[in-house]
């Protein structure tokens, strides 16, 4: 299929065969993928946590208003973001781009100048939201990689991320969840699976100037 059959083919799966498991490689495909995101300066903020025990999701379906495909997915994604960012991040970010490139100091020192400042003079409040729409991103990709691999997915909102955090001991690990992604496969028998897409017109949401 092109990668438009692939986007027309996903849906948010509302129930998943419980049978059915992502292979190794399919999960280090994802692992690769959300690493992959293209993120703001570069610097990824961002955690995602797999979980795939069955014990540990069974407790989350309460606190993600009763929805079962978090537990009944292969696994289940939790897109994270850190709670703390500060100038320790941006020197760890550019000590890897040494490491990498080989890349002189010379060079590096004023972009990481500048990007040091940029992030000591946002408050701690911007930084939880830019962070937050860089999660946005990586569950886009995720989403699409997804579908071009015939895997379904889900992306959930709906859930108590305190409650998550803490059952999950996210805050230990400076971490916040800001969205659940189970992944798996359809349920044969999942009614929505067969629905015809509902999108506007391209003429109704493109513009060209």
């Amino acid at each position: 299929m092109s990668i438009i059959d692939d986007l027309k083919w996903r849906y948010a799966t509302k129930k998943f065969d419980t049978s059915r498991f992502l292979s190794e490689t399919q999960l280090n495909t994802l692992k690769e993928a959300f690493n992959l995101t293209a993120l703001s300066y570069g610097l990824q903020t961002l955690k995602l946590v797999v979980v795939e025990d069955k014990t540990t999701r069974e407790n989350l379906v309460s606190l993600s208003y009763g929805q079962r495909q978090v537990v009944d997915a292969s696994h289940l994604f939790v897109l994270c973001v850190q709670t703390k960012i500060n100038s320790d991040d941006v020197d760890n970010h550019f000590k890897n781009i040494k490491k990498i490139r080989a890349t002189p100091d010379d060079v590096l020192e004023p972009f990481k100048a500048q990007m040091k400042s940029t992030i000591e003079n946002m408050s701690e409040e911007n930084k939880l939201i830019w962070a937050t729409k860089q999660a946005y991103i990586a569950l886009g990709n995720l989403m699409t990689v997804c579908a071009v691999e015939g895997i379904d997915s889900c992306p959930m909102e709906g859930f108590i991320p305190e409650a998550i955090d803490k059952a999950l001991n996210l805050e230990a690990m400076n971490l916040k969840s800001v969205l659940l992604l189970p992944v798996g496969f359809r349920a044969e028998d999942d009614m929505f699976s067969g629905f015809k897409k509902v999108r506007k017109q391209l003429l109704d949401t493109i513009i060209e100037l």
